[in-house]
């Protein structure tokens, strides 16, 4: 299996264009969230050599704009697309799927979404003193469970947790934004110590992370850290 990073903060080279959000694409046909903007999601894939009409389906993992905002030119452009989703999201994003004639598929637990692919279903989170509901992608590869996270508002040790009650797969790696942008030292290294606990061989944060957070997942995991830069392609 393999994953295209399509979109994120930091890239290999000026080939590509950057911002806030996370866009990875599963096996070549599976896109797992769509970046801040499609003009930038567009021009990534096409150095990376991915057509439009290669994208079979996407999965958005909850409904913020750095997530879902890349998902509205590529619609335009493929109506053939089926789109994963969490139930509790905004009648305005289920709208405007709608609008463009394409599959809205609503996960609410635990599912197959394709051959060694999963979501997690909706899991419920806090952001901004709110209540937020977050789906994350699971692979099952011949090194182990991959998880791929967008923001991980649920907690990522919880995800984690919830994911190994289903399925007792070692984890291989978890790739994306794990939400500890802001938080205190200490927390961030209590996070650390549950990743080596729950015996993750890799980690690839990203996004939402936060500078001190990879730079303590970086220090700990040492050769067994991903640095995720737009561009790469990760092979499971």
């Amino acid at each position: 299996m393999q994953i295209k990073i399509l979109f994120d903060s930091t890239a290999l080279d000026n080939r590509f264009l950057t911002g806030w959000g996370v866009s990875y694409l599963i096996d070549g046909w599976l896109l797992f969230d769509t970046g801040e903007k499609w003009d930038l999601l567009s021009n990534n894939m096409q150095n990376m050599d991915v057509g439009v009409s290669d994208i079979k389906g996407v999965v958005i993992s909850h409904d913020h704009w750095d997530h879902k905002d890349g998902l509205w030119g590529l619609l335009r452009e493929n109506s053939k697309i089926k789109v994963y989703a969490c139930p509790n999201f905004g009648r305005r994003f289920k709208d405007r799927v709608k609008s463009y004639s394409v599959e809205l598929i609503e996960i609410n637990k635990f599912s197959q979404i394709g051959k060694n692919i999963y979501t997690t279903g909706e899991i419920l989170g806090r952001y901004a003193s709110r209540s937020i509901y977050e789906q994350s992608v699971v692979l099952r590869s011949r090194k182990g469970l991959v998880i791929l996270t967008g923001c991980a508002h649920p907690g990522i040790i919880r995800i984690i947790e919830r994911i190994k009650q289903d399925m007792r797969d070692k984890i291989h790696i978890v790739i994306g934004g794990f939400h500890l942008k802001g938080k205190h030292g200490k927390t961030i290294k209590t996070i650390v110590d549950k990743f080596n606990h729950l015996q993750v061989q890799k980690v690839a944060p990203s996004h939402c992370t936060g500078k001190k957070a990879i730079e303590l997942f970086k220090e700990e995991f040492k050769d067994r850290f991903i640095d995720i830069k737009v561009g790469q392609t990760i092979y499971v």
